[in-house]
Order: structure tokens, then C-alpha cells, then sequence
């Protein structure tokens, strides 16, 4: 199973941008489509962004939330075990903690239930 460890999150004003990343530790993680999830107090969990494994693939799929696309991007460095969101643009809306997770399961929208999940860093936006 594949550990999870994220970071890069912290206060920014409305407008400026935050980059996340994941990194994973274990085998497989080149094998994995990931995800980005997000959790509001008060709120469900939800997805944010994911990527398929591997960009040579013709499987390969960049997806967005409705939400966040074109202000967020997803990507990935196989070789440093590691996948990133690029935030720009920030809203006091996007306040929450995000969440890495996969592989994800069918639909690219969910971790599988077998998957696994990082800790969590908070991301807060101010006015």
C-alpha cells in the first residue's frame, strides 16, 4: 500500500496562489491515477482534481472539479514519487483541508476503497 504525505498548504489573501504536493512512499505509485479532495468544516469530502499515471498512457486524463477548473492544476513526477496542485487565483471558498488519495476507482472521482490517503494540509484564504 502506498503512503501519503502532503504539504504546502497555509494562509494566502484572496487572489494569490499555493502549491501543493503529495508524496508517496511505497510501490506502485507510477502504476496509480491520484486525486486531489478537499474538506470544508461542516462539509462533505470532495474531489478536487486527478490525474491518470502515467502521460505516456493512452489512458492518461487530467480532470477538474467544476470549481476549480481553470484556476487549479494537477501534475506529477513519477520519477520524484510526488503529484502537485497548482493553485492560482484563490477564493475564500477553496478553505479547506485537501487531501491526496488514490488509486482512484472507477469514475476518477473517488479513491478506491482499498486506497490510501494522506493526512491532510489546510489551506485558508483570507479576504
Amino acid at each position: 500500500q502506498v503512503r501519503l504525505v502532503e504539504s504546502g498548504g497555509g494562509l494566502v489573501q484572496a487572489g494569490g496562489s499555493l502549491r501543493l504536493s503529495c508524496k508517496a512512499s511505497g510501490r506502485y505509485f507510477e502504476d496509480y491515477a491520484m486525486g486531489w479532495f478537499r474538506q470544508a468544516p461542516g462539509k462533505e469530502r470532495e474531489f478536487v482534481a486527478g490525474i491518470g499515471s502515467d502521460e505516456s498512457s493512452s489512458y492518461f486524463f487530467l480532470e477538474y472539479a467544476a470549481s476549480v477548473q481553470g484556476r487549479f492544476i494537477v501534475s506529477r513526477d513519477n520519477a520524484k514519487y510526488t503529484m502537485y496542485l497548482q493553485m492560482n487565483n484563490l477564493e475564500p471558498e477553496d478553505t479547506a483541508v485537501y487531501f491526496c488519495g488514490g488509486p482512484l476507482a472507477a469514475g476518477r472521482r473517488r479513491v478506491a476503497n482499498s486506497g490510501s490517503w494522506g493526512q491532510g494540509t489546510q489551506v485558508t484564504v483570507s479576504l
